[in-house]
């Protein structure tokens, strides 16, 4: 038989549409979330429970470090409520929650302590548990029997 060549493309020359998937329709979320800025952490405190101002909130918000971000330091979040007239007081306030922001150093601390007071409750929960624990019916016991299928292997 004779070489027969068939002219066929390469695959290199062959070019397919990259498939991409649409992304998943995801509602927005009720609390925007403020552009980052260096050495602060953001978060949304509470200014009002069901309608009624709650000023002791805010005072013991403000003893933890947290301050009130004005709107015009957030145009990105303020433009859109603007249009809803919430942004009489000059700060940004959505639903009862005023946006704040604390230094960075002062929320890991903050973490740090909240951290180290629940695996101090945990350990406490633990104790208190295996105070229980008596030896001829352990709570918690090592199985340290094996067992073996076949001949004894």
């Amino acid at each position: 038989m004779a070489n027969v060549q068939i002219n066929r493309p390469t695959r290199a020359t062959e070019t397919r549409e990259k498939e991409v998937r649409m992304d998943s329709w995801k509602p927005a979320h009720d609390l925007p979330v403020p552009a980052p800025q260096d050495g602060y952490e953001f978060g949304w405190k509470r200014s009002a429970l069901m309608g009624v101002a709650d000023p002791a909130n805010m005072a013991r918000v403000r003893r933890e470090g947290w301050v009130p971000c004005k709107a015009e330091d957030h145009p990105e979040i303020a433009d859109d409520f603007a249009a809803f007239g919430l942004a009489g007081t000059g700060l940004i306030e959505i639903g009862g929650l005023v946006l704040c922001k604390v230094a960075s150093e002062l929320a890991a601390q903050r973490r740090k302590y909240y951290d180290n007071l629940s695996n101090a409750q945990m350990e406490s929960v633990d104790n208190n548990f295996m105070k229980q624990n008596d030896p001829r019916m352990p709570l918690f016991a090592e199985k340290k029997s094996t067992t073996s299928f076949g001949k004894g292997f």
